[in-house]
């Protein structure tokens, strides 16, 4: 009996819903990080990109504990002298939610090609509405 390996030929892809209002924004991202990769599959194969699609709804309303919103940072650099940008999540949160939890997601990803591959599959809406109900998501507690 051989061991079966999981490819992109045999594996059918789920859409799945998370909702993050009063969640902690990084257990959201690690539960979306989980399902984005495949580690949810019992035929899970590290080398191979089996993982599911994810829509992650009320990211508005997700909570960053203790003190991150006074105390955490958004840094990157243009790459010029003197152009590092940084923003306070505070503000992050309160301009553009969404980014704020595809950077945890995405920082929770493997930071190669299988993790650019299932970032893709990854959408997250600031509120309750989403586009993809034609695909029948199941929705996660």
């Amino acid at each position: 009996m051989s061991t079966f390996m999981a490819n992109a030929n045999n594996i059918e892809r789920r859409w799945f819903v998370i909702d993050a209002a009063g969640q902690p924004l990084g257990k959201t991202a690690v539960k979306a990080a989980n399902i984005l990769r495949g580690k949810h599959r019992p035929e899970f194969t590290p080398h191979a990109d089996c993982g599911e699609f994810v829509i992650i709804i009320n990211a508005s309303k997700a909570v960053l504990t203790g003190k991150k919103l006074e105390q955490k940072y958004y840094r990157h650099h243009s790459g010029y002298i003197g152009g590092l940008k940084e923003v306070q999540y505070k503000t992050l949160m309160a301009n553009r939610p969404e980014m704020a939890m595809e950077l945890a997601v995405k920082g929770m990803l493997p930071h190669n090609s299988l993790g650019r591959k299932a970032f893709t599959r990854l959408h997250v809406y600031a509120g309750e509405n989403h586009e993809q109900a034609a695909q029948k998501p199941i929705v996660l507690d």
